[in-house]
C-alpha cells in the first residue's frame, strides 16, 4: 500500500526541473519521457500531459485513444511552433525597420546640418528639401528647423522674454500673498483680468502629457512650462491663457531651449488660424470649418454625407485637434511629425491632417452613430502609426474646382464681407 501511494505521489509531483530545484536531487526521468525525447519543441509542460498514461488506479488508455492523443498533441505542437515562428518573423521585421529608420535619420541629419541649415533661405523651398521634410525631421535638428520655419515676425528677444517672465513671477507672488479678488480688480484694466489666467495655468499643467513625469509637479520641466506660459499671458494679455496652450508649449520645450521655445510659441500663436481659435473668434472659426467641409466633401463624399445625416459638425472634433496641434490627440512622436510638415505648409496641413485621420478610419466611422463617432474622434486609437496616417494624408487632395485651400478660404472671407455690406443698415438707408 505504501508503495502504491508513493507511486501516485510521484505521478502527481511537479515537473522534473521544479522537483530538482526544490529537492536539490536529480531524479530519474519517467518512462514516458523517452517517447518525447526527440521532440524539438514543447509549447507548455502541461500540453504534453495528454501523452501520459493514466494513473494505475484508473483504466488504461485504448490504442485508439492513445493514437488520438498523439495526433492532438502533434497538432498542438505544430500550431504553437507556427505561432512562435510568426512572432519571430514579426520581431525580426520590426527590428529591421527600426534599424533602417535609424540609418535614414542619421543620413538625413548629416544633410540637414551640413547642407540645408547653412543655406536655409536658398534651399528651404527646393523640391529635394520638401521631400526630405515630408519624411520627418531628425530629432536633433527638429527644434532648429521649427524655429526657422515659424520665424520671428514679432521680433521677440531673449531679453524681452525675461522681462515678461519677471512680470509673471510678480503676479504669482501677489496671488500667493493674497487671495482677495478685489486686489486683482483694483488693477482696473482688462489686462489684469487676463493676467489672472496665470492661476489657471497651475491647474492645467498637471493635465499636460500626464504620462510624462517631466511636466508633473516636481518634474524637471514643470517649472519651465509654467514660466513659458506665464510669460506669454503677460506678453499677450488680450489672449491670456487658453486651455490647450500647455500642450503646444510643452512640445516646443521638448525640442528647444527655454527662450527659443517662448519665441516660437508666441510667433506660432500669432498665426491667423491659431489667433482665431485662441481668441475664440467665432466668425473666423466658422470660416475655417466651412473651408474644411469643402475639402471633406471633395475627398470623402460618403463619410461627409454620413456626418451630415447625424448633423455632426466639424467643431465637435476639430477644435481639440487645432487647439493642441494634434499633440493631445496623437502619440507624441507622430504629433511631432505632423508639426514638421505643419511648419513647412502652414495652417492648410492642420486641416489636411484632420481629413487624413477621417480617411484612415472611414470604414469604422461609417458604421457608427453620432455619439460613437464623437467619442471615437475625441480619443483616437493609440496604435495609430505614422506610416498609415501619412499615407492617408498624402491621398488627400487639397484642391476644389481648381482652387487650393488659400483660395477657397479667401473666397469664403470675401463672401462674408459682401454679406455684411448687404445687411448693413447704412446701405439700406
Amino acid at each position: 500500500m505504501l508503495f502504491i501511494q508513493h507511486a501516485v505521489q510521484l505521478r502527481n509531483s511537479p515537473p522534473q526541473e521544479e522537483y530538482e530545484a526544490r529537492t536539490g536531487r536529480m531524479c530519474k526521468p519517467p518512462l514516458q519521457s523517452s517517447r518525447r525525447k526527440n521532440i524539438e519543441f514543447e509549447p507548455l509542460s502541461t500540453t504534453a500531459l495528454i501523452l501520459e498514461d493514466r494513473p494505475s488506479n484508473l483504466p488504461a488508455k485504448s490504442i485508439e485513444e492513445a493514437l488520438r492523443h498523439r495526433q492532438e498533441y502533434d497538432e498542438m505542437v505544430a500550431e504553437a511552433k507556427k505561432r512562435e515562428i510568426k512572432e519571430a518573423h514579426k520581431r525580426k521585421k520590426i527590428m529591421k525597420e527600426r534599424f533602417k529608420q535609424e540609418e535614414n535619420i542619421a543620413s538625413a541629419m548629416v544633410i540637414w546640418i551640413n547642407e540645408i541649415l547653412p543655406n536655409w533661405e536658398g534651399m528651404r523651398s527646393t523640391r529635394r528639401v520638401r521631400e526630405l521634410w515630408w519624411q520627418g525631421l531628425p530629432p536633433s535638428v527638429r527644434g532648429k528647423v521649427w524655429s526657422l520655419a515659424v520665424g520671428n515676425e514679432l521680433n521677440i528677444t531673449p531679453e524681452l522674454y525675461e522681462i515678461f517672465l519677471s512680470r509673471a513671477k510678480e503676479r504669482w507672488k501677489s496671488f500667493s500673498e493674497t487671495s482677495s479678488e478685489n486686489d486683482i480688480e483694483d488693477a482696473g484694466a482688462s489686462a489684469a483680468d487676463r493676467e489672472a489666467s496665470l492661476e489657471l495655468i497651475k491647474l492645467d499643467i498637471s493635465r499636460t502629457f500626464p504620462s510624462l513625469y517631466i511636466f508633473q509637479k516636481g518634474g524637471p520641466y514643470h517649472d519651465l512650462l509654467h514660466s513659458v506660459l506665464g510669460a506669454y499671458t503677460c506678453y499677450r494679455p488680450d489672449v491670456g491663457y487658453v486651455q490647450g496652450m500647455s500642450f503646444i508649449a510643452a512640445v516646443l520645450i521638448l525640442n528647444l531651449e527655454e527662450a527659443d521655445a517662448f519665441i516660437a510659441f508666441a510667433n506660432l500663436l500669432n498665426k491667423p488660424c491659431q489667433l482665431a481659435f485662441f481668441r475664440v473668434d467665432h466668425s473666423m472659426m466658422l470660416k475655417y470649418f466651412a473651408a474644411f467641409e469643402v475639402f471633406f466633401e471633395e475627398n470623402l463624399p460618403k463619410l461627409f454625407l454620413h456626418f451630415k445625416s447625424y448633423n455632426l459638425t466639424p467643431d465637435i472634433y476639430l477644435i481639440d485637434w487645432i487647439f493642441t496641434l494634434y499633440s493631445k490627440s496623437l502619440p507624441l512622436d507622430l504629433a511631432c511629425r505632423v508639426w514638421d510638415v505643419f511648419c513647412r505648409d502652414g495652417e492648410e496641413f492642420l486641416f489636411r491632417t484632420g481629413l487624413g485621420i477621417l480617411r484612415l478610419y472611414e470604414d469604422i466611422l461609417l458604421q457608427m452613430d453620432f455619439i460613437h463617432i464623437a467619442q471615437f474622434l475625441t480619443k483616437l486609437p493609440e496604435d495609430i502609426t505614422s506610416e498609415k496616417l501619412f499615407s492617408c494624408i498624402a491621398a488627400i487632395q487639397m484642391q476644389n474646382s481648381n482652387k487650393k485651400w488659400a483660395q477657397v478660404f479667401a473666397s469664403l472671407m470675401k463672401d462674408n464681407k459682401e454679406g455684411d455690406k448687404n445687411h448693413s443698415p447704412a446701405l439700406k438707408s
